[in-house]
């Protein structure tokens, strides 16, 4: 994995919202950001979610409910999340959560559009 740019911000305040289902991170930008956790759950940038090239995306059903155990640090510039569902193997580096930052309702809407499109359920049966 290639290094950061140094001008890369980096969150100066990370915290999870636990009851809300949200994790609230604020960037040395100044730029903060309120990640549902269900986002993050199938935005993750493991190969198990989002294969090893385009097109071999795995779409993520029935992770409305999923929530975080754990958030650990990797290195200076990520961290991994532990979600309640047993998936944990997304590295969230500080550059693909200001990624998801930015286009969330885009990313977002296209999750849906997708579900939609599959018949799926957000909910777990």
């Amino acid at each position: 994995m290639a290094g950061l740019a140094p001008d890369t911000p980096w969150p100066t305040e990370i915290t999870l919202q636990q009851i809300s289902g949200v994790l609230d991170i604020t960037f040395s930008d100044g730029h903060q950001y309120h990640f549902p956790i269900e986002f993050l759950r199938v935005r993750s940038p493991s190969a198990e979610v989002r294969g090893h090239g385009p097109g071999q995306e795995t779409l993520q059903t029935g992770k409305r409910q999923v929530g975080i155990q754990e958030i650990l640090p990797v290195g200076h510039y990520a961290i991994q999340i532990h979600f309640t569902d047993g998936h944990n193997t997304g590295i969230y580096s500080w550059d693909y959560l200001l990624d998801l930052g930015l286009h969330q309702e885009e990313y977002w809407a296209d999750y849906l559009n997708r579900m939609e499109a599959a018949g799926a359920s957000r909910d777990a049966h």
